[in-house]
């Protein structure tokens, strides 16, 4: 029986998964970066395609915004074969020195959400990217994209993308924290309960401080997220 959510069958993806939360961008990146890429689930507007790169199965599968929506599609890929889970993303930047467009390669996410507390039972839980694909990842940039900026170190998950907090990037900063999105807790935590590998690559949308918060215009977005796509698809064929 199919999954609920991700209307697919076994062998439709690959074990190497790239997960983007918006069902245009997973659109995007089959059709530009994939070869014969092939439609395999569109329940609900949660796009999912199959292809390869430089020779290799890979996927790439909505994922929705948010901890609870990413849960289900976590849950589900890995029911449907995946083992390698990579998600690729947008973030608002909490490190001073961040320009619009860098690079974030996460380390571990905070759960500032109720999603991993639930799945937890409410046990303090530390959600960690698999070293295999931090370790990939760095090294890839190092080797593609020498010149990029790019940080290497945790990020927060939020539930909320209008964050009350009067200065959100003073208390994160303060901690270490680098990065504010909303996916990657949820992700790292099911993937190490199921006994497989997830990593989370970002680029820096929008930069958070006491003054205000600047976003990126569409066109640098575009070449900054392109950048990152072939950083992805390199850290994924490492692993194979």
């Amino acid at each position: 029986m199919s999954p609920v959510h991700v209307r697919a069958e076994p062998g439709d993806f690959a074990e190497n998964v790239l997960m983007p939360g918006d069902p245009r961008r997973a659109k995007y990146i089959a059709e530009n970066f994939f070869e014969e890429a092939k439609l395999v689930t569109e329940e609900r507007g949660m796009l999912g395609y199959t292809g390869t790169y430089k020779g290799n199965p890979v996927s790439v599968q909505t994922t929705g915004m948010g901890c609870p929506s990413a849960a289900i599609i976590t849950e589900e890929l890995v029911r449907l074969g995946a083992k390698n889970l990579l998600r690729v993303g947008t973030c608002g930047g909490y490190h001073p020195e961040m320009e619009l467009g860098d690079l974030v390669i996460a380390t571990a996410a905070t759960a500032q959400d109720g999603t991993v507390s639930s799945i937890t039972q409410g046990i303090p839980y530390a959600p960690a990217a698999h070293f295999d694909l931090v370790h990939a990842a760095y090294h890839a940039a190092q080797r593609i994209a020498p010149d990029h900026t790019r940080y290497v170190g945790p990020i927060v998950s939020s539930d909320l993308f209008y964050d009350p907090e009067e200065d959100p990037q003073e208390l994160w900063n303060s901690l270490g924290v680098l990065a504010v999105e909303m996916e990657a807790a949820v992700i790292f935590t099911l993937a190490a309960m199921h006994g497989v590998k997830a990593g989370c690559l970002l680029t820096v949308s929008d930069t958070i401080a006491a003054a205000g918060v600047e976003r990126i215009e569409d066109s640098s977005l575009k070449n900054a997220v392109d950048s990152m796509m072939e950083l992805a698809l390199e850290t994924l064929d490492a692993l194979n």
